[in-house]
């Protein structure tokens, strides 16, 4: 078996595998007050540029389903396909679904490289625990300095923060509509990812805690 042949044999592994996550998690949402789920694998491209080069912005959005880079500080853009996150003044954060990253990463690099943007995969540095339910912000105010109320931290937001001492990029994905529980996704270093989850489904039990599918 040559080299690539091993690697296609190698099974992959999610940063919270060893916790047996999925013959825990549950289809129905159920009535707990906090739900955790791991979204693994997904493709996540950090994207640097001059956001007043037009010629950069169109180039992300002629990739991006027509979406140009937020400019406005901790704002986020959903495509339907993408999610592009702001990090910084000239930084975003592109998610997309598994797989998805090394297309994703030639096409953006060849659109912003003659605009002097660049792309970098980092993938597999990171993994996304979801936070949902009527209490998810009651758990993350447990270590999270920032204020996520609706009022300060809108639908749509994304923040680069702390959640028990953990550098996450934090970005809140529900929609805000009558009746939707909070929906927050934390990027986290994978090597943290087992002492975050830790710290949430200890912070959720008073609420209950029910772990989905990612």
């Amino acid at each position: 078996m040559d080299s690539k042949g091993m690697a296609d044999a190698i099974p992959r592994l999610g940063a919270l595998d060893h916790l047996g996550l999925a013959a825990r998690a549950h289809g129905e949402k159920g009535a707990a007050g906090v739900r955790l789920a791991e979204r693994r694998f997904l493709a996540k491209l950090n994207l640097r540029g001059d956001p007043n080069d037009h010629g950069f912005m169109g180039a992300v959005a002629s990739v991006l389903d027509g979406f140009e880079p937020r400019i406005i500080p901790n704002t986020a853009v959903h495509t339907g396909r993408f999610d592009l996150l702001w990090l910084g003044p000239d930084e975003w954060l592109v998610v997309a679904a598994d797989g998805a990253e090394a297309e994703l990463e030639a096409r953006l690099t060849a659109a912003v490289a003659p605009h002097g943007g660049t792309v970098t995969d980092v993938s597999e540095s990171r993994t996304t625990i979801v936070v949902s339910g009527p209490n998810a912000r009651d758990v993350l105010a447990k270590g999270c300095p920032l204020d996520l109320h609706p009022r300060a931290f809108a639908a749509g937001a994304c923040a680069q923060s702390l959640v028990a001492k953990v550098g996450v990029i934090l970005h809140r994905t529900d929609t805000a509509a009558p009746g939707e529980p909070a929906r927050f996704e934390l990027h986290a270093l994978r090597s943290f990812a087992d002492y975050l989850w830790r710290f949430l489904d200890d912070a959720g039990q008073e609420y209950g805690v029910t772990v989905m599918e990612g």
